[in-house]
């Protein structure tokens, strides 16, 4: 009856209010922390830590006031920060079957719906990875193969270096088609010309939704995606361009449908339909047009992003230490000379070049946070609490810039890599493609790409700046860290 009387009292102000104050306690009981649940930042109602930047610098900073493991929370979901190489290694070495799982991403489950290798879980991620892993190594005499087609590819660079005849050029695009191809060789059976519109097309839209992906205002779609669909922002490009990538994709599929030879597999695509067949009575397992389309737009984006960003560091990098350079081309000079192409074999006797380029990798920080992960059961972290189902994300930038593991962590050192016989020298704190479980699949061909393109280039090439425009090395913050757009000088030697 005094609730009746109440609620028959309330004007218009006093129901807003009313509502308020309920959505408010909603709010908290929702949002309610465990006990144990890592520290972090106070988060406004509703709308948590939407103001706190999504950037690995801020990560830091938060790091130096709230610890190693901290979180944040962006609309209704938490996620947990992991900085720093011995927790990092705890979660995703010692404690591996924790923190193997992917949560959904609203930004990119629009265009990969919990298919392919890199988003999705249990059972059709195994299968999936296994095969694509499978192929990867042991297609067309495997490692061979993958040399073969680098190799082939970093000639076809060189010569489109050449053709700039010592004018100021931006390499980006060029690097990027040498390094796409190859993962498409691998995938669709072929290369595309440098020349070719529509790979270059795909090729810039891929760039265009990284760079996006990584911004604040295209993150906040993961916090309110019910809300954000309907209105313009970043998102809608990130979502259209994929649209376009993945109608490449799946134009490319349907040719070797139609030109398919079971008795004759030619690359990932052929042998994925062979095992289409195969798997016909297991669905679960995902082996379809659709999950191959998701496939390999996962392939050729780790085939191809990080190897070109890479690439394009080390030439920024190169500029700006010359005399790193010139020792570089040194010990190309003194073990493979002029004579022939450098090929995987070389790399054993070539520990300078080696930790040069292992550095690039260290300093180009090309992914710092990595992708987010899921905590795939209760787990205690450190003293902290996490339960299932939370999203975690691993601040790679902070292992490769810790100062506990590295003599300079903020000096391009390749020294670092070497030991005091010059020989090359691992190091455990080297994890710019994660680690554990959900390392990145695309790391061997990584490898074997930056050293024979990097080698192959330096061996015929010079790199120099143009007279007063020595890029900069503060790269751009997207999904990726990448160098800012330069021009450069290739001198023939």
């Amino acid at each position: 009856m005094i609730l009746q009387r109440l609620f028959e009292c309330m004007d218009l102000t006093g129901w807003l209010v009313f509502i308020f104050v309920a959505l408010l306690v909603t709010d908290v009981v929702r949002n309610w922390v465990p006990n144990n649940f890592p520290p972090g930042p106070w988060a406004v109602p509703f709308l948590g830590n939407v103001f706190t930047g999504v950037d690995f610098k801020t990560m830091d900073k938060l790091t130096e006031e709230y610890g190693p493991v901290f979180s944040l929370r962006r609309g209704g979901n938490r996620m947990v920060f992991i900085s720093g190489f011995k927790m990092v290694k705890e979660a995703l070495v010692k404690q591996l079957d924790s923190f193997a799982d992917r949560p959904i991403v609203p930004l990119f489950d629009v265009v990969f719906k919990g298919l392919g290798i890199a988003l999705s879980n249990g059972y059709l991620w195994k299968m999936q990875r296994k095969f694509a892993h499978t192929h990867l190594h042991y297609f067309g005499e495997g490692k061979k193969s993958l040399e073969k087609h680098s190799e082939l590819e970093s000639t076809f660079l060189c010569d489109a270096f050449k053709e700039e005849q010592g004018r100021p050029f931006n390499p980006h695009y060029t690097i990027n088609s040498a390094v796409g191809n190859v993962i498409c060789s691998v995938v669709f059976g072929h290369r595309f010309d440098y020349s070719d519109e529509n790979f270059q097309n795909l090729l810039r839209l891929d760039n265009e939704a990284v760079l996006l992906a990584g911004t604040a205002r295209a993150q906040l779609y993961d916090a309110f995606p019910g809300l954000l669909k309907y209105l313009p922002g970043p998102h809608q490009t990130i979502h259209s361009n994929y649209k376009k990538i993945t109608d490449f994709l799946q134009e490319q599929i349907k040719k070797h449908q139609e030109e398919w030879n079971p008795e004759d597999p030619r690359d990932y695509v052929d042998t994925y339909l062979a095992e289409m067949e195969k798997r016909k009575g297991d669905p679960q397992a995902g082996f379809n047009t659709e999950t191959l389309m998701i496939c390999t737009l996962d392939l050729i984006e780790a085939g191809t992003e990080s190897a070109a960003t890479t690439l394009r560091w080390a030439l920024v990098f190169m500029m700006n230490y010359p005399e790193i350079q010139e020792k570089v081309q040194a010990e190309i000079d003194r073990v493979i000379g002029q004579s022939r192409q450098p090929t995987m074999a070389d790399r054993p006797r070539m520990p300078y070049t080696d930790a040069v380029i292992h550095e690039t990798q260290r300093m180009g920080n090309i992914v710092p946070l990595g992708f987010p992960k899921m905590a795939s059961k209760d787990t205690m972290l450190g003293p902290y609490f996490i339960p299932k189902g939370t999203a975690i994300m691993t601040n790679l930038s902070s292992v490769l810039f810790d100062k506990n593991e590295w003599e300079t962590p903020d000096t391009f050192n390749p020294e670092h890599f070497l030991n005091s016989e010059g020989q090359f020298r691992r190091r455990e704190a080297f994890l710019p493609f994660s680690a554990g479980k959900r390392v990145c699949i695309g790391e061997h061909l990584a490898r074997m790409e930056l050293f024979l393109f990097f080698a192959t280039l330096l061996q015929r090439f010079t790199i120099s700046p143009v007279p007063g425009e020595m890029p900069s090395m503060e790269g751009v913050m997207g999904f990726t860290y990448s160098p800012e757009e330069f021009k450069m000088l290739t001198l023939p030697r």
